[in-house]
């Protein structure tokens, strides 16, 4: 108000100086985060299309923390963190949903403006979102071959086909609880997709069948179920926001563009958890 003194923090006790002390910007390196944007042409929304990417990578770093930690737990028979874990996992595909909003006001107009700049780099190139698929179940190792040039996150790829992923725990874990599990499946190669099982479908049907018997196994159906429901929205705006943009050209990485990313949406990563529906 008019007469008053501007507010001055430091009269509560707010620390004011900083030098020689870690500072909010220190903290979180806002530095090197802040200088990471690196535009190849004036285009104008070439910094959206950066940071959009940017950001949705920063999510699926921690999405995989969290997925990594969850699967740790359940293995371990320690379902409650699990829970958190993989609400944590929803909420976080929730934001990369909110993300294709942003991007969407992006006219075809303007990506045409800069398109040429990514040269064949392309989002299909994503080793985090091909690490988060190979750990909840969708294991492809054709899709290897785009990260054979980095040594290291090849590596990484390569082991996490070597575990069990996300949904063999949970099945493993029906079968420690006394919930029949075919022996075909509990033994089979984790380096390649599960394939959908009637008898899979009936050991769910036994939990949906009789929840209260059954809580925690029926809280972590739920709980796979709500994250792959996000984890299909994302799919389905990428495919909106892909054809709005570009309509039905060649993706710059050479994939089909909307016909490759229609063709994920009938990728299922939790199947019986779907089917099982049908039968209550």
């Amino acid at each position: 108000m008019s007469g008053n003194k501007p507010y001055d923090p430091s009269g509560e006790g707010a620390k004011m100086d900083f030098a020689g002390a870690m500072s909010y910007g220190d903290y979180l390196s806002l530095d090197a985060i802040l200088g990471a944007q690196k535009p190849l042409s004036d285009a104008h929304d070439e910094m959206l299309f950066i940071i959009q990417h940017q950001t949705s990578e920063l999510w699926m770093r921690l999405a995989i923390r969290e997925i990594t930690a969850a699967r740790d737990a359940i293995r371990n028979d320690d379902l409650p963190p699990a829970f958190k874990m993989l609400s944590r996992v929803s909420r976080i595909f929730e934001q990369l949903n909110s993300a294709w909003d942003v991007l969407r006001t992006m006219t075809p107009s303007d990506y045409t403006s800069f398109r040429d700049a990514l040269g064949p780099s392309s989002g299909f190139q994503s080793w985090q979102y091909r690490q988060i698929e190979f750990m909840v179940g969708n294991r492809n190792a054709a899709m290897l071959r785009p990260h054979a040039h980095r040594a290291d996150i090849f590596a990484i790829l390569q082991a996490e086909l070597a575990v069990p992923s996300l949904y063999d725990e949970a099945l493993r874990l029906l079968e420690r609880n006394g919930i029949a599990i075919p022996r075909d499946i509990l033994d089979r190669d984790v380096a390649q997709t599960h394939t959908p099982s009637d008898d899979v479908i009936k050991a769910w049907h036994v939990v949906y069948s009789d929840p209260k018997c059954y809580w925690p196994l029926y809280e972590l159906a739920e709980k796979l179920v709500d994250f792959e429901d996000y984890f299909r929205r994302w799919r389905f705006n990428h495919v909106t926001t892909v054809e709005r943009v570009i309509g039905f050209k060649r993706g710059t990485g050479g994939t089909g563009g909307v016909s490759y990313l229609k063709r994920m949406l009938e990728v299922e990563l939790f199947p019986e958890l779907w089917r099982v529906r049908t039968t209550l």
